[in-house]
């Protein structure tokens, strides 16, 4: 993840960044950007992410795991991604579907988030 951000510092440095503990320590002395840490991933920090995704506050989820590895807090991942899947937040896992939804933020791709919300906002038709 740090070599991805790295990577992709002048997309990222346009954005506010949240990450679980460590990553977001990593991150911010690797590169020169600012990340809103959360606790450390098994102490609740992909639950305190969920809760963000949950109240709309998140855009998209870049989320590298190996899925040849049991993590101990699989569960709490299960969740993360259940969560995006709910509430339609584009979600990467692996470097090459990270680099398609980065590319996607860079061209402004991103902007059907505003659509969608603002119909979202106006509640059902009443027709």
């Amino acid at each position: 993840m740090v070599n991805f951000t790295i990577a992709y510092e002048h997309i990222f440095s346009k954005y506010e960044l949240y990450a679980t503990g460590t990553t977001g320590t990593r991150i911010m002395q690797e590169t020169g950007l600012q990340v809103h840490r959360m606790m450390s991933g098994p102490l609740g920090g992909d639950q305190q992410i969920g809760s963000m995704i949950a109240t709309g506050k998140m855009d998209l989820i870049i989320f590298f795991r190996d899925p040849l590895t049991a993590q101990p807090h699989e569960p709490d991942v299960s969740a993360l991604l259940r969560l995006c899947d709910v509430y339609g937040i584009p979600l990467a896992t692996n470097i090459a579907t990270a680099e398609l939804l980065i590319k996607s933020v860079e061209k402004g791709y991103f902007s059907w988030r505003n659509t969608a919300e603002k119909y979202k906002s106006k509640g059902p038709d009443p027709s």
